[in-house]
């Protein structure tokens, strides 16, 4: 079992390294969904509606309230986000600042579907459980106004967290 699944997480990864560093312009000029590009930079095998990965983890990945580089921050539904939303971390700058990279989250040159990396997500939480975030929201080139609810992190595979994270695709960078 341990075997089998090294070796899916490895050919994971070999996938997503060969289509972001062989087509950075193509993912680009593509439309992307929030979950299929987590899954794809994350090595986590979830399906479906961001909204729903968080149940789908139980007893399959790790979840917890600590943020870690490669771990997959789930938004809950909510009426203005009834999707939900999944974002990887690629960078832990504090105890209540991350990097996320992920996909249609900001307009970008007038259209939705565009991936942003390492843009500023901020606990606000009262408790400091990352159960509320703000994220940066590229049209205001800041942190957005609302504070999302969320349901913690789930933790990719060590191997597969370092390797997917350390794809160096070149994406969209709107965090300056």
């Amino acid at each position: 079992m341990m075997r089998t699944s090294f070796w899916a997480g490895m050919a994971a990864m070999l996938l997503a390294s060969m289509t972001l560093t062989a087509t950075p312009a193509a993912a680009q000029s593509q439309y992307w969904q929030c979950a299929p590009f987590a899954r794809m930079i994350s090595g986590i095998q979830l399906f479906g509606r961001a909204a729903d990965w968080w149940a789908q983890a139980a007893g399959k990945y790790q979840r917890g309230q600590t943020p870690k580089v490669g771990s997959v921050l789930s938004f809950r539904a909510f009426r203005a986000m009834p999707a939900g939303h999944v974002a990887t971390v690629s960078e832990v700058v504090d105890a209540r600042t991350v990097k996320l990279t992920h996909a249609n989250w900001s307009i970008i040159n007038g259209r939705r579907g565009q991936v942003e990396r390492d843009v500023t997500a901020v606990d606000v939480s009262e408790a400091g459980d990352w159960s509320k975030v703000r994220v940066w929201w590229g049209p205001s080139r800041g942190l957005g106004m609302t504070a999302y609810p969320t349901n913690g992190f789930i933790y990719a595979a060590a191997e597969a967290a370092k390797a997917m994270m350390a794809t160096g695709a070149e994406m969209v960078k709107n965090d300056d």
